[in-house]
Order: C-alpha cells, then structure tokens, then sequence
C-alpha cells in the first residue's frame, strides 16, 4: 500500500492499482509519502496498537497526540495486502479507534503537521 500527497494543496490518496504516473492533483504529480517508524518529535506519531482476540485497538502516541484545529491527526488506516480500513478523524476528538484485527496488518497514522507514520503488526 502506497499513500501519495499533492505538493500544492496537501490532498492525500492511496493506489490500490493502477499507475500513479496518471493520477494528477493541482496540474502536478503526486509525491510519495514516506512512512515515519521512529518518532523522534516532542509529539507522539507512532500508532499504538492493542489486540484483543478479533479487535485492535489504535492510539495515536505513547502519549496521546494532540487535536487542536491546527495540529492533529487527520486519519488512521489499517492495511493487509490490498485491503485497507480508513477512519477519519475531527479536531478536538480523540485520536483512537478500533478496526477489526487480521494478522500482520500494518497501521498507518497521518499527522496534519508531521505526515505518516507506521507500525507493523
């Protein structure tokens, strides 16, 4: 699973076939983001995962992220193979979420500041 940003208005998209050459945003071509493992920010990116039994739990950060209007995690996704669950998130809500759990998921968290961020499963 790939993510890809526009570098003039900030939209973000996945591939799941295809060829991103195609896939235009602004007039220009889509950049590849490149997932974060290691947060080395004040702020914690790095989703934090608990599984229990056919469910897994994702929290943004060892410590809560922040989600003020204009700092906060946008989604977070849970990717097998070519599978993928997006939940959306609001400012002022908390940065959690449970998606159902299949073995060696990766979970993928997007900061609005600081981009993508990964764990594997």
């Amino acid at each position: 699973m790939k993510f890809y940003i526009c570098p003039i208005c900030g939209n973000v998209v996945y591939i799941m076939n295809g060829d991103i050459n195609k896939v235009k945003c602004c007039g220009q071509p889509m950049q590849e983001l490149i997932p974060n493992t290691v947060d080395a920010s004040e702020e914690k990116h790095i989703p934090m995962c608990i599984i229990k039994d056919d469910k897994v739990e994702v929290k943004v950060g060892e410590v809560m992220h922040p989600m003020d209007a204009d700092h906060y995690i946008m989604w977070v996704a849970i990717c097998k193979d070519n599978t993928i669950e997006i939940h959306k998130f609001n400012p002022n809500e908390e940065a959690s979420h449970i998606f159902n759990y299949t073995e060696h998921s990766t979970v993928y968290s997007y900061c609005n500041k600081h981009g993508l961020w990964k764990k594997e499963l």
